[in-house]
């Protein structure tokens, strides 16, 4: 990739997806989107299509390793307390220049990974409702886990705070992981009856490169990929992996196509729920009709609920053809939330909700 087309995409990333959301984000995109030194750091990077993300989480990654350095007051996760100003560009220009060759290694052999435990309170009542279809335990296959943190979902504690001032609470009530989603409702929609728990016996999760969170190193680079001013996410990232360390799921590395049944098999004969939150979209889009045909051939021989965190267009559409009002691309760039079982080959396909980026907000749809 030319300099050129870095900092066009840098320029895109300052203007987008990081304006209004992280100060401190928009303005280090922003500056290296005009500063050709900087910028060229990025050019051999292995992730392209995030190469912004990768850059300021290669950035994170080398300011953790040195928490003393100057650049790290404007850094909240590092406990930097100052706002940008005029010394945050020299300082954090300088910074990366010095530790240029550290940089190029690491967009160059890394790629952006996350793991958003706040999701967990999205895929939650979906999640219940088919645990209680089923009648007891539940076996949880998630696909495209990272490190499988929202396999912790049935030990997390769960608050939703709705329009008329009513809460709803699930989970344990000393959860060492607790959620908290403002939830509004659809036209004609009512308030959902939440089931209280989950009881999952079996937990599995399948990623090309899955993240092992007992790595000290691989969860410092999980949390370098979040956004540094951005506390509360990593706060919950750092909770939900000390409690995993007690309740460890299975991590396979696999296609979520060509490895589907495989994963499957280590959970064991238990009703399946299989869980995937903003993974499809990353699928090629050919692929995406053989991970729902690969779904029903499971449902063949057990039950099985597919709960789905996804743009509409790219996972629901296929069983649930025909609702283009929930199109993600065309709305406010919400995902929809889905429960999906199959009864003789046949699906029966809820849209259950349109949920926010992080899981903190969603809008309970009617029938």
């Amino acid at each position: 990739m030319s300099v050129d087309e870095v900092k066009q995409r840098l320029r895109e990333f300052a203007a987008g997806q990081a304006a209004g959301v992280s100060p401190l984000y928009e303005h280090l995109a922003g500056k290296a989107a005009e500063d050709d030194d900087v910028a060229a750091l990025l050019a051999g990077a292995s992730d392209l299509s995030s190469g912004a993300e990768l850059f300021l989480a290669a950035a994170h990654r080398l300011v953790q390793a040195d928490p003393i350095h100057p650049l790290s007051r404007y850094y909240p996760s590092l406990s930097g307390f100052d706002g940008v100003d005029s010394q945050t560009w020299p300082v954090f220009r300088e910074f990366v220049l010095e530790r240029a060759d550290k940089v190029r290694a690491i967009v160059g052999t890394r790629q952006v990974v996350t793991n958003e435990v706040g999701r967990a309170a999205a895929l939650y009542p979906a999640v219940a409702t088919a645990a209680k279809r089923a009648g007891g335990k539940v076996a949880l296959l998630e696909v495209g886990c990272s490190a499988g943190l929202l396999l912790g979902l049935d030990k997390f504690g769960y608050r939703y705070q709705c329009d008329g001032g009513e809460q709803l609470l699930a989970g344990p009530a000393k959860a060492a992981v607790g959620l908290h989603c403002a939830l509004d409702l659809g036209p004609g929609a009512t308030l959902p009856k939440l089931p209280k728990k989950v009881t999952a016996g079996a937990k599995v999760g399948l990623d090309r490169a899955p993240v092992d969170a007992s790595d000290e190193d691989e969860l410092a680079w999980l949390e370098a990929c979040v956004w540094a001013d951005q506390l509360d996410r990593i706060r919950l990232l750092r909770a939900a992996a000390t409690a995993q360390r007690k309740d460890v799921p299975e991590l396979v590395t696999g296609d979520a196509v060509d490895d589907l049944a495989a994963a499957a098999t280590h959970t064991g004969d238990l009703p399946l729920v299989v869980l995937t939150s903003r993974v499809l979209a990353h699928v090629a889009e050919e692929r995406r009709a053989e991970f729902v045909e690969g779904l029903a051939k499971l449902a063949a021989g057990r039950p099985v609920w597919w709960v789905s965190d996804e743009p509409y267009e790219a996972a629901l559409s296929h069983v649930l053809p025909g609702r283009p009002e929930l199109n993600f691309s065309d709305g406010a760039e919400l995902c929809t939330l889905g429960l999906v079982s199959w009864h003789d080959g046949v699906p029966d396909a809820k849209a259950l909700a349109q949920t926010s980026r992080y899981g903190n907000r969603m809008t309970w749809l009617a029938g």
